[in-house]
């Protein structure tokens, strides 16, 4: 269990999708170019089975912001976007109405 000091410690904003490449060293990741209203960051992510690059970009996503940089396959993965799995599907979790990008998730 975690206690909500704990989960108040992580940021959740509203982020957009600008560009997405394949990950050139794994065949169910992409790279992906996020606008956070702040700054473009790269990160990684293993949807690749699920969305095509054009289903995704200018997509408003749920980042995760404040996650420790790591490198996955070689290349830096700064955030991590949310999503649902079942064992057959996967969605992408998304604002439901147009808001500005940085905005925090409560």
């Amino acid at each position: 269990m975690v206690t909500i000091e704990d989960f108040k410690k992580v940021e959740l904003i509203v982020a957009q999708i600008k560009e997405v490449k394949e990950h050139p060293n794994a065949d169910r990741l992409y790279l992906i170019r996020v606008d956070t209203g702040k700054e473009d960051r790269q990160i990684v992510a293993g949807i690749r089975r699920s969305y095509t690059p054009e289903q995704l970009i200018g997509r408003r996503i749920v980042l995760v912001a404040n996650l420790e940089p790591v490198v996955i396959r070689g290349e830096i993965s700064n955030g991590m976007l949310l999503a649902a799995s079942d064992e057959t599907s996967m969605a992408i979790l998304s604002p439901d109405k147009e808001i500005s990008l940085g905005s925090i998730i409560k």
